[in-house]
């Protein structure tokens, strides 16, 4: 259990961040996602940054038992299957970020990612900093 707690004191309040991040920003999210979608090259460093990370949850933390710890171990192999993608196809990528940039469902979808983020690190910073 001890190495679910110290993942989820690092990823809680990653996500919790990365929450705030979107839901301050909504309103120069699509500018960012714009630009974004004129560089592969950030979309392969993207693809690395998620890649490794969750190449070392999914080694330390491969649980599939049901509970608050399967967040972890689901957060990890999402990592390592995003970050495979972006590696592989960024070209192909830039296609359906520009896309994604100019829909007007971008914000809302971005709001619901942001929410999501925030319960997610919400009970895992709960769960790594609040004892007993």
């Amino acid at each position: 259990m001890r190495t679910s707690e110290i993942l989820a004191a690092l990823i809680g309040p990653t996500l919790l961040a990365t929450a705030a991040m979107l839901l301050l920003n909504l309103g120069v999210m699509p500018a960012i996602v714009e630009e974004l979608s004129r560089s592969p090259m950030l979309i392969v460093l993207a693809g690395y940054a998620a890649f490794v990370p969750g190449l070392a949850i999914v080694y330390f933390h491969n649980r599939w038992a049901f509970g608050w710890p399967l967040f972890i171990t689901l957060i990890g192999w999402l990592s390592v299957i995003v970050g495979l993608i972006r590696m592989l196809f960024p070209l192909q990528l830039t296609g359906i970020v520009a896309g994604a940039a100019s829909s007007p469902g971008l914000q809302a979808a971005l709001f619901v990612v942001g929410v999501v983020f925030l319960i997610v690190g919400g009970v895992l910073s709960i769960k790594a900093y609040v004892r007993g």
